[in-house]
């Protein structure tokens, strides 16, 4: 029978599918064509700058995503600022790892704990400025890689400093400086401005669902 017409038995496998020899061939095509159109992307993008990233949503993640950020920077052997806004009151496991680092990390819980802990706006706000006084010194100094503004958003959601005055700080910084703002209700403002914004999303939770508690490694 005509080869045109038919492909020959040792082409084809189980099922009428193409021997493997021939998928390799057509995936090893693709993957040469993909790793071409990588290569082009990869030389076209050739800048630097500092960016701005907003990690936000009401899905859990959003601080341990910049912590993640702040021990890739230190692996590059990098000085990082960590200014925690609203947190407080406790040590968290991160901050005890991150000593190790010494003085290559600089690491700032400047809250009392959360609002309805506290119950003191007036309080709150204070500690909220005098964080932001803080962060202001990292924000503005050329020998930190990446600063940390953990829950601002939150105080900026909660009215205890405005995002015109967080946007005009992060002007401020040295251009290759990059910073991290964590927190839920990220003002509209900062995520236009923002070079990278991720929204967790939250799809289930124990706490909530099952009556599981807070434990040491996952929360905290």
């Amino acid at each position: 029978m005509s080869n045109s017409l038919d492909t020959s038995a040792a082409e084809l496998g189980m099922g009428g599918h193409l021997a493997p020899e021939k998928d390799d061939a057509g995936y090893r095509k693709r993957m040469e064509r993909r790793q071409e159109v990588q290569r082009q992307r990869v030389e076209e993008r050739n800048k630097e700058k500092g960016l701005v990233l907003v990690f936000t949503g009401q899905g859990k993640g959003k601080t341990t995503a910049g912590l993640g950020l702040v021990l890739r920077t230190l692996g590059h052997g990098e000085r990082v600022a960590i200014v925690q806004f609203i947190k407080g009151g406790w040590e968290p496991g991160e901050a005890r790892a991150l000593k190790a680092f010494g003085d290559q990390v600089a690491w700032h819980a400047l809250g009392e704990g959360f609002t309805w802990e506290t119950q003191d706006r007036e309080r709150d706000q204070q500690l909220v400025e005098a964080a932001w006084e803080t962060a202001l010194t990292y924000l503005r100094d050329p020998a930190i890689k990446l600063v940390l503004l953990d829950e601002i958003n939150v105080a900026m959601k909660l009215g205890y400093i405005g995002a015109d005055t967080v946007l005009r700080g992060l002007s401020e910084r040295p251009e290759l400086t990059h910073v991290a703002l964590t927190g839920r209700g990220a003002p509209a403002d900062l995520v236009d401005q923002a070079d990278l914004v991720t929204e967790m999303t939250l799809v289930h939770h124990p706490f909530r669902e099952q009556g599981v508690k807070a434990q040491a490694g996952i929360e905290f």
